[in-house]
């Protein structure tokens, strides 16, 4: 017994050695688990100090939007760390041809979030994957900092805007940001991504901005719709206003798949339960609603009536689907319920402003996305 335990012992040993010797680990899917793992994946990031991302061509600008502060010291030094977008304009903050996956973005700007528009491009589509404003995709909706220590979507002090959603592009990837302010603004960012092969079985990655200012009475809300093709959602984040007195989170989310008809496959239990907390998201000790940040979830921002014009309370809540994708084969509907309480115990359909990203992988071509909302309809009062 103990001879044919070793025979069994060394041949596994052997199969091993033979998968990872047979095998090519193309620098993706990074976790402490393969961090020792050797690749062939070239690294390249995008920047204002680097525009093309090319080899051996970063730091080398002459002029720039710090080119008085290193007048003196000239080329190499800190001449061109942000980039200038006009108003009514949209810059290109990356154009990369693949195969590649971007694993990391930073960005941090002072304008307001809302008139600056986030769109990505996959492998020469014209219509964009993503398209939000940018402090809704990175979980700041109302337009004030809220830190957020998540694992794909961090912000940290200095509003300074992190994700690390992986998005793969078989033949290029463009990312643009449209200023729609009146105003010329300054943008500070990096993009760093991977030239490497992508494995054959990814989705693309999306997102898609709704807002609803204010809800119809008796009308479920809907964080997204039309979704055709085959793949996975993976996150939401809503940024929910307050339009009356009382709690505002009884609503039940709903995932409609695949053919799904007036009742869906997935039914959440109410809106703090989907967001993994619980009564009213209640500090038991202070008896008041607690902002928390956790991996996968969290209610990162609360905005307090001020006594004088600040009148309603606002919540950012987010919730990744990383561990619990939710899959869908051919096509995808979400919404939530809007539900608070009126007397003698009975549900109150409120009528609140509801925005909402939504975060999806899927199959090219995606489905046309409905038109953005105007600045004024996008603007927070």
């Amino acid at each position: 017994m103990i001879r044919t335990l070793c025979f069994l012992v060394i041949g596994s040993l052997v199969t091993a050695g033979a998968i990872a010797q047979g095998s090519s680990f193309n620098g993706l899917h990074m976790g402490l688990g393969d961090l020792s793992r050797l690749s062939k994946a070239k690294t390249r990031s995008i920047s204002a100090e680097n525009f093309t991302g090319e080899k051996g061509k970063a730091g080398m600008a002459t002029i720039g939007s710090h080119q008085k502060y290193g007048r003196e010291l000239g080329q190499g030094w800190k001449i061109s760390p942000s980039a200038e977008i006009a108003k009514k304009t949209v810059l290109t903050m990356a154009q990369i041809d693949g195969p590649g996956t971007i694993q990391h973005i930073w960005m941090t700007s002072t304008a307001t979030w809302r008139f600056l528009i986030l769109r990505m491009f996959w492998d020469g589509e014209k219509e964009p994957s993503v398209e939000v404003p940018l402090g809704d995709f990175f979980g700041n909706g109302w337009g004030s900092y809220a830190p957020i220590s998540s694992l794909p979507v961090a912000v940290n002090p200095g509003k300074t805007f992190n994700c690390y959603w992986e998005m793969p592009f078989s033949k290029s990837c463009k990312i643009t940001l449209e200023n729609i302010s009146d105003a010329d603004i300054a943008l500070f960012y990096q993009v760093d991504y991977s030239l490497t092969e992508n494995p054959t079985d990814v989705g693309n990655f999306h997102a898609q901005f709704r807002r609803v200012n204010p809800l119809p009475f008796k009308s479920d809300y809907t964080i997204l719709d039309g979704v055709k093709g085959w793949g996975h959602y993976v996150g939401t984040y809503l940024a929910w206003g307050v339009n009356n007195g009382g709690w505002w989170g009884e609503g039940e989310i709903k995932f409609f798949l695949d053919g799904d008809g007036t009742f869906p496959t997935i039914c959440g239990t109410g809106t703090e339960d989907y967001f993994c907390g619980s009564y009213g998201f209640e500090n038991p000790v202070t008896h008041q609603t607690q902002e928390y940040n956790s991996m996968y979830a969290g209610l990162a921002q609360i905005i307090r009536p001020d006594g004088l014009y600040r009148s309603q309370q606002r919540y950012g809540l987010y919730r990744w689907h990383i561990m619990d994708p939710i899959r869908f084969d051919k096509d995808l509907k979400v919404t939530i319920q809007a539900l608070g309480w009126r007397s003698e115990g009975r549900y109150l359909p409120i009528q609140d402003d509801i925005a909402s990203v939504a975060y999806w992988y899927q199959t090219e071509p995606h489905a046309p996305f409905p038109k953005l909302p105007d600045k004024d309809s996008l603007e927070i009062q």
